[in-house]
């Protein structure tokens, strides 16, 4: 027999969540057909969010250890666009279209990440630090049909067939005027640096996006079965409203209203590729904040749903069975499939939206 209640939330969060997320407030949450909870309002796709972020301008959104300014939000949206758009009219990718992300923790990875969202197209954030072998064996279960990687990680995946190569350049911050060879590939490849710069003015690709379309597909683990969890754009935008969330719930816990503080200042300490800097920048960008990318040592390596990720959030909730203690969660940021698996897929996810865990 399981028990059923809504996840705990951490004492911060707790005193607030009845005026923020009630009828009519700014977080107000809803019952969804499947019976799961999700938010009433917000965006509905990773691009609604994100092209909010353009008004930012010059206020900056990557900045070293050292407090240098490595992007501004300006620079960003526009990098980001131009690239979209390069997906859409030069590679003629389309939506539901696999776009794999493998680089380390540079300022080009939010570039090439959003670019995907930009454009409709599937992220499929792979770790820096898995093997060649590892990065072959995912690749070959999700077939994307762009891999965008950094120089230093491009041997391992060089002479690929079926997969266009955007190489990005050693710098990690953008064009540096580079020139030359993109190295050996089997299908084509440019480089980063050589596209032409972004066009300040230019908007996104001209294409419909939907709350249902894939957004990601996360690979918790390179092992055998692969596993590839797979998030709507409903869910990653859900993800963005439940870190507005909790900035505004930390604004009322330190007595201030939402929205009237000073932009958020976070120093990254988990991976780009991870769940947590994820939400770290859902957050930012939602406040037009600041994050610090000082190459602190990361201590997550792999995307996964544990219990504390979702923690604090209004729109989750638990079960525990009572039998193996297992915890099952169930809410609107959650994955809904494993990625062409249709066993592993009816094994851990129940028709009325319960993920379990294991």
């Amino acid at each position: 027999m399981d028990s059923t209640r809504e996840y705990e939330e951490s004492e911060t969060y707790v005193p607030h969540t009845a005026a923020l997320t009630a009828p009519g407030a700014p977080f107000e949450v809803v019952r969804a057909e499947n019976g799961s909870l999700m938010h009433a309002d917000g965006p509905r796709t990773l691009r609604e969010f994100v092209e909010t972020t353009w008004a930012y301008g010059e206020r900056p959104f990557l900045v070293g250890g050292d407090g240098t300014v490595l992007l501004t939000y300006g620079e960003f949206f526009a990098a980001a666009t131009a690239l979209a758009n390069r997906f859409v009219d030069t590679y003629a990718l389309r939506p539901g279209d696999r776009a794999a992300v493998l680089m380390g923790d540079r300022p080009d990875w939010q570039t090439a990440f959003w670019a995907t969202q930009l454009a409709g197209l599937v992220a499929v954030p792979l770790d820096a630090a898995w093997s060649a072998d590892e990065v072959a064996r995912v690749l070959d279960h999700c077939a994307p049909r762009v891999l965008l990687v950094d120089e230093e990680r491009l041997p391992g995946v060089a002479g690929r067939a079926g997969e266009r190569l955007v190489v990005f350049g050693s710098g990690g911050s953008g064009r540096s005027g580079g020139s030359g060879s993109a190295g050996p590939s089997a299908g084509p490849a440019e480089r980063y640096e050589d596209l032409p710069a972004p066009d300040p003015y230019a908007a996104p690709p001209d294409i419909e996006i939907r709350a249902e379309d894939d957004a990601t597909i996360v690979y918790a683990s390179p092992a055998n079965p692969l596993r590839g969890a797979v998030t709507t754009q409903l869910a990653q935008a859900g993800a963005a409203m439940d870190a507005r969330f909790r900035a505004a719930a930390d604004a009322l816990g330190r007595g201030e209203l939402p929205g009237l503080g000073p932009a958020p200042v976070t120093r990254l300490t988990s991976p780009f590729s991870g769940p947590a800097a994820l939400f770290d920048v859902y957050g930012a960008m939602a406040a037009g904040g600041t994050l610090v990318l000082d190459g602190a040592v990361r201590t997550e390596r792999a995307w996964r749903w544990p219990a504390d990720t979702p923690a604090g959030t209004p729109t989750v909730e638990s079960r525990v069975s009572e039998e193996t203690g297992e915890l099952w969660l169930r809410g609107q940021s959650l994955p809904y499939a494993y990625w062409r698996d249709e066993g592993a897929t009816a094994e851990a996810f129940t028709p009325d939206g319960w993920f379990r865990t294991g």
